[in-house]
């Protein structure tokens, strides 16, 4: 018996035959999408799922990741190009031949998602009218075939180099704190006497043994001084609208939010170069040739700067007056911590020992 007209979704759809067999490409309104996959979704949120107890994994929803998603979905230049992949039994499913459409049961334990759980979930914040989603759909796909994709696309694939992302920011022609902070980065390590000259890894990938520090690592750490929500601010930027300056109580964490808002991203720039210059002049062959055994021109203890920054650029008076005046050389001189104990011992990989080299930074330094 067939179901009444408003209990049935329908698209156009490609048919595209490749060795796996038959599946079907179209457009679908994105509510039609949540609706279909619900169970789906609240299945990865609450138990493993039939194709990840076939795999024995589980792979469950990112809740930071949907709230970035939820986010994302908003901006003004929000897109999901790749398709949703989606496996449909074919009693929910008709498909006309002559026509190419295909009528889908609109129920929501329907659909079961192989590729794409995330921007599904994320998609339920979205705010707007329309956001039509392309889709992949197998029809009768059995679970071993379900599992084979499922594996391929969510366990094989090659996430892109994260320093490469940051690359692209160099091609957007608005403002925004990535772009910025790639900038900066960019121009820190081409010249000459900058104490990063040569010492970035632009793409991730070393090239020369000078090399320590990735250019994602330098952008992941210096957007947080500038906003504490870089997507959302470029997009405000995108949008043609002002930032917020950074009120009295954020501008001691956001030291450089102003500045970036005022364009004066040089200024940032000159601050970064003497504020690592004084490292520099402090720890000598420890910050300018690479030691084994040494972290402190490193992933640890470039993230220990970074994080003593803020606490530093205040006590030698960074946010009053020309924040070119600012200068660190007596500030690091009078920390009493030797290059040769500034290792992984001291300082282990990871947060912690980030941490502990910026408590220690704060405490040397009579911040304490």
């Amino acid at each position: 018996m067939s179901a009444p007209n408003d209990a049935w979704i329908e698209l156009k759809v490609h048919e595209v035959t490749q060795p796996i067999g038959t599946f079907y490409c179209g457009v679908i309104d994105h509510r039609d999408l949540i609706t279909i996959s619900y169970s789906d979704i609240r299945r990865i949120n609450t138990e493993k799922r039939e194709v990840e107890t076939y795999l024995g994994i589980e792979r469950p929803l990112s809740k930071k990741r949907v709230g970035e998603l939820n986010d994302y979905v908003n901006t003004v230049d929000a897109n999901f190009p790749s398709p949703i992949i989606l496996a449909i039994e074919e009693k929910h499913a008709e498909l006309d031949p002559d026509t190419s459409v295909m009528r889908i049961r609109n129920d929501e334990d329907v659909a079961k998602i192989l590729d794409g759980q995330h921007r599904i979930a994320g998609l339920v914040g979205f705010e707007g009218d329309a956001f039509d989603v392309l889709v992949t759909i197998f029809l009768e796909m059995d679970i071993e075939y379900q599992a084979m994709v499922f594996a391929t696309i969510n366990l094989e694939q090659n996430k892109v180099n994260k320093s490469l992302a940051y690359d692209l920011y160099a091609y957007a022609t608005s403002r925004s704190p990535q772009k910025t902070c790639h900038n900066i980065v960019r121009l820190l390590n081409s010249r000459e006497g900058s104490p990063f000259y040569n010492k970035i890894k632009v793409l991730g990938v070393a090239g020369d043994r000078t090399e320590t520090i990735s250019q994602a690592l330098f952008i992941d750490s210096l957007l947080p001084l500038i906003t504490t929500k870089p997507k959302k601010e470029r997009d405000i930027l995108r949008r043609g609208q002002s930032l917020n300056r950074a009120r009295q109580g954020e501008a001691y964490s956001l030291i450089f939010r102003n500045l970036f808002i005022d364009g004066e991203d040089g200024v940032i720039a000159r601050v970064l170069w003497n504020y690592f210059g004084a490292v520099q002049q402090r720890w000598g062959k420890y910050w300018t040739e690479v030691i084994k055994g040494s972290v402190l021109n490193r992933t640890t203890g470039f993230r220990g700067l970074m994080q003593f920054l803020p606490y530093a650029y205040v006590v030698v008076g960074g946010l009053k007056g020309n924040p070119l005046d600012a200068q660190f050389d007596d500030l690091f001189q009078g920390i009493d911590i030797e290059g040769h104990d500034i290792t992984p011992e001291n300082y282990p990989p990871g947060t912690t020992g980030a941490a502990r080299f910026r408590d220690h930074l704060k405490a040397k330094a009579g911040m304490e």
